[in-house]
């Protein structure tokens, strides 16, 4: 497999864009969302801070592509007006707030449009499951990505026959110029898909991606790349920058995490699901890597959800 192979396999769901607005100086809770989430910066300057690594830093025209269940909070640096964070669907009103900025009178706000991503290739879901730190560009002296998304603003303030299947094609010009670029780069956050052009690697990937709850061991996975234990585990470690195991855990809290929000069945159902044979071992192992329990999870994602 190659590059180009991935690329020509790509594919991308969105899910409603909202449009996020920050007077002043003060925060937005983001939460954990279940899907990685994609933040376009469309005026203001601040920062999307976590909780176990740097903030990124964020003005107009910052790109910023975060990994699924990775808690996060959007912050303004507005000096100016009343501290009010709101959040919208970004057809309410987004034409006009861009024709604010435009005429530069959006002074003080920090104002994104948001959404959340699945991207994957054929066959194959939610690939972007793979990335472990956020992806970063400033686009606005890039013809390749400021064209799509300011056509993409355009769809999103104006919707009508054909927007949703634009915007999606839109998007994944985006998202593969992102990609492309920050490859080209030699971007640390995506050592991985060094994994995806390994054919033995990537069917152990497949094996984690589409059943991340399955009793997989290091053993089974050497197998279905048809290589031995050490061999598997050394090749892994060395494409994807951390054993399969580590990986594996990752997924699985992705997937609790899509069914504790998109699903009202109990905990102990889910942590079958993912691969764990009791309630408290699975909510202790959530709660060390998404920073609240299922439970807590599971009511702040009808609060915060972009959806």
């Amino acid at each position: 497999m190659s590059y180009e192979h991935i690329f020509d396999k790509m594919q991308i769901d969105t899910f409603p864009f909202a449009l996020c607005e920050l007077q002043g100086k003060c925060d937005m809770d983001m939460g954990g969302p279940s899907r990685a989430t994609l933040h376009y910066i469309l005026a203001g300057r601040g920062e999307i801070t976590f909780k176990n690594r740097p903030p990124v830093e964020v003005n107009r025209g910052s790109l910023v592509l975060i990994p699924a269940s990775t808690p996060h909070i959007l912050r303004s640096f507005g000096e100016t007006g009343e501290p009010i964070p709101f959040c919208q669907p970004a057809e309410l009103n987004l034409e006009q707030h861009l024709h604010k900025n435009e005429e530069g009178i959006l002074d003080g706000r920090l104002m994104a449009i948001c959404s959340h991503v699945k991207v994957g290739m054929k066959g194959v879901n939610d690939l972007v499951d793979l990335l472990r730190q956020p992806l970063v560009e400033h686009v606005v002296a890039d013809k390749y990505i400021v064209g799509p998304v300011e056509l993409l603003l355009q769809e999103l303030s104006a919707p009508t026959m054909g927007s949703r299947a634009m915007v999606q094609v839109l998007l994944l010009q985006c998202m593969i110029q992102l990609l492309r670029k920050r490859l080209l780069a030699d971007d640390p956050a995506l050592n991985w898909m060094e994994a995806l052009i390994d054919e033995g690697l990537w069917s152990a990937l497949r094996l984690m991606l589409d059943k991340p709850g399955d009793p997989h061991t290091v053993e089974s996975l050497a197998n279905s790349a048809g290589m031995s234990r050490s061999s598997f585990a050394e090749h892994f470690a060395a494409a994807y920058g951390s054993g399969p195991m580590a990986l594996l855990r990752g997924l699985r809290m992705n997937h609790a995490c899509s069914l504790l929000g998109q699903s009202s069945l109990p905990v102990k159902r889910i942590a079958a699901l993912v691969g764990f044979q009791s309630r408290s071992a699975f909510s202790r192992a959530f709660e060390s890597a998404i920073g609240k329990s299922p439970r807590h999870y599971r009511a702040d994602s009808h609060k915060i959800d972009l959806l």
